[in-house]
């Protein structure tokens, strides 16, 4: 027998149909529903609610085999399926982040697909492949954050079993996994949760309504999302999660949602033997968030950093539009590198307001903030999900690879950046309901259109054709034009693991030298010293040391080393005057 569960606490009467049987339920004090029904693996059910004839999926469905308005499918991965029983783990400190996104990641978008990426990876010198949500959406292809069905695994990207052999692959290569999850809202189709309980709060954010973390019978809905997170974990032998957007739960409880989910994922760390890492991404530059538990925090992990992202993009690039605009100083590039975040209790001119807390780097390491020069959301929400290799020279993207990849953050590269993949980043979406698919559409055009964007220049998110040329083009990396700037991306990792001063957490052992009219800038750290010229004309900048990688050859003499334009080197030794 099979044990069939859901937690209604309004319903009068909740059934289970099982392969097209109706079964009766019966009810506890806490409005949770079961029945036990004779059902094998595969199994298609769904229930039924009061006197509703619509079969709906199960909240905590495993598995959706025909998408998110069908019937669900009894699941568990097959023990017998795991190959990975010597895995350890890795802790965050020391690793390499790189994100993708299945769909597009290969021309087939799958995980199988993606297995046969790996050694790629592995050559490059990365360690953690991360990668955008793959629960159940509508559609075909998405970015994945309109899931709706959190404990479900896409099923055109592999389904369940297709993760499980992705994840046996990562681990079989030295590799760890981390998975994006979104807690925040759910998708505009396919959510049903607001039929079963009161999953949802009164309050919207920009994507809907939020989810009730601190309302009556918020309890249950907190087990909802600690419980698909500890699933990744245990279930699904996950590593690490991305957590989306935090800053928009909206939570009132003594011990928050975040701190309760950090607690219990330590838990399961020591049951498990292995490091589970929480990663959170926020626009509140709060450190409480990742400062431990023993000191006052959350003791979440680590966090997205968007203030070194910005700083860097904006001192390389110079843009200044929207959010870039406090960004783009010699000066705020110096601090966010030596600070972590630029707003720490500083104006935002972007906001209207002070924003952001100092870093207490005492308590927090560097490698608890991930940093990068490209992420999903830096390519994709600019209006044509141009990537900066689009408008920004081979030499102005190593500099920006040569200040993440050198620092005391966490690195994190976005798919294809390595080579410089000429291939955009679009927002795509494949809603099947033809009046979202078009407020999908006008929203994006009304967007930038306060930009001053042309609606004809706006890639259509429904349009195939956005999703398709959003696809990598693995024919490029063999390319002259493209090798040059991975060989780069290659030696920066392979001095980041074998030079310890760079593989070093600690942001007190950084220093930092720039000229703001020059446009240069001098990281030191350990013995180790970047130098980078931004402008577009040779500088020459007062120090020296013996080359552990130039982008451009440099000329030295007793005290100074002149660096051709966009270009930067890598310096060892004891600098001139010290």
């Amino acid at each position: 027998m099979s044990r069939f569960e859901a937690w209604a606490p309004g319903a009068g009467r909740v059934r289970v149909e099982v392969d097209g049987v109706v079964h009766p339920m019966r009810v506890d004090a806490g409005g949770w529903w079961s029945g036990d029904v004779d059902a094998g693996v595969g199994a298609r059910y769904g229930f039924l609610l009061d006197d509703d004839s619509v079969v709906l999926p199960d909240p905590r469905s495993p598995r959706q085999p025909d998408g998110v308005h069908g019937r669900s499918a009894r699941y568990a991965p097959d023990p017998v399926g795991w190959t990975d029983s010597g895995w350890t783990g890795r802790q965050l400190a020391g690793s390499v982040f790189y994100e993708l996104h299945v769909g597009t990641f290969t021309p087939e978008g799958t995980f199988d697909a993606a297995v046969e990426r790996l050694g790629h990876l592995v050559e490059l010198g990365v360690t953690t492949v991360e990668l955008m949500p793959v629960n159940a959406f509508n559609g075909v292809w998405n970015w994945g954050y309109d899931g709706v069905l959190w404990y479900a695994v896409h099923e055109p990207y592999g389904g369940p079993d297709g993760l499980q052999r992705f994840v046996n692959a990562c681990h079989g290569r030295g590799l760890a996994v981390a998975l994006d999850v979104v807690y925040n809202h759910l998708g505009p189709s396919g959510n049903y949760l607001p039929r079963f309980g009161p999953y949802l709060g009164a309050e919207s954010n920009t994507w809907g309504q939020r989810l009730n973390l601190d309302g009556p019978d918020s309890d249950e809905v907190r087990r909802y999302i600690i419980g698909n997170a500890l699933r990744w974990f245990d279930e699904f032998h996950i590593d690490a999660l991305r957590l989306d957007a935090v800053h928009a739960l909206v939570d009132h409880r003594a011990i928050g949602l975040l701190e309760e989910l950090a607690t219990e994922t330590a838990a399961l760390s020591a049951r498990l033997g292995r490091p589970l890492t929480l990663i959170a991404e926020s626009d509140l530059n709060d450190p409480r968030l990742i400062t431990p538990r023993a000191a006052g925090g959350f003791g979440l992990h680590g966090q997205w950093n968007d203030d070194l992202h910005h700083a860097v993009h904006a001192a390389v690039s110079g843009e200044r539009q929207g959010y870039y605009a406090d960004f783009g100083s010699m000066r705020c590039l110096a601090n966010t590198l030596r600070n972590g975040f630029f707003h720490a209790a500083t104006y935002s001119s972007f906001r209207g307001r002070v924003h952001g807390r100092p870093l207490d780097t005492r308590t927090v390491p560097g490698s608890a903030l991930l940093g990068y020069t490209c992420t999903h959301d830096q390519i994709g929400n600019r209006a044509l999900g141009d990537r900066p290799s689009a408008y920004l020279t081979d030499g102005q993207l190593a500099v920006k690879a040569a200040l993440i990849l050198t620092s005391p953050y966490t690195p994190m590269l976005f798919m294809g950046e390595e080579w410089g993949a000429r291939t955009p980043f679009q927002y795509f979406t494949s809603h099947p309901e033809p009046e979202l698919a078009a407020a999908v559409a006008e929203g994006r055009v009304a967007e930038f259109a306060d930009h001053g964007w042309p609606a004809a220049d706006i890639p259509d998110p429904q349009d195939p054709a956005t999703f398709h040329r959003s696809k990598l083009d693995w024919s490029e990396p063999e390319k002259p034009t493209h090798t040059r700037l991975l060989n780069c991306y290659r030696a920066l990792l392979t001095l980041r693991r074998t030079q310890p001063g760079l593989a070093d957490p600690r942001l007190d052992r950084l220093t930092v030298e720039y000229d703001e009219t020059e446009r240069w800038l001098i990281v030191h750290r350990n013995g180790i010293h970047l130098v980078c010229n931004l402008s577009q004309r040779p500088v020459q900048l007062p120090i020296t040391g013996d080359p552990l990688l130039v982008w451009d050859p440099v000329q030295q003499t007793d005290s100074h080393t002149m660096l051709p334009a966009h270009s930067f080197a890598l310096l060892a030794g004891v600098p001139t005057g010290q």
